[in-house]
């Protein structure tokens, strides 16, 4: 049931992490806050398709 999905960020907009997330439990898109290597901070990074 577990799929991969990837994270961009949502000041430059740029793909940087991939994990997985159970669907089924978990509906909701995922917001994490990572480091962005191209903004060189944390930021938010949202799920995207």
């Amino acid at each position: 049931m577990r799929e991969v999905i990837t994270l961009e960020c949502t000041e430059c907009k740029r793909r940087n992490y991939t994990t997985s997330k159970n669907k089924k439990n978990q509906r909701e898109r995922l917001e994490i806050k990572k480091y962005c290597k191209f903004c060189k901070e944390h930021t938010n990074h949202k799920e995207t398709k």
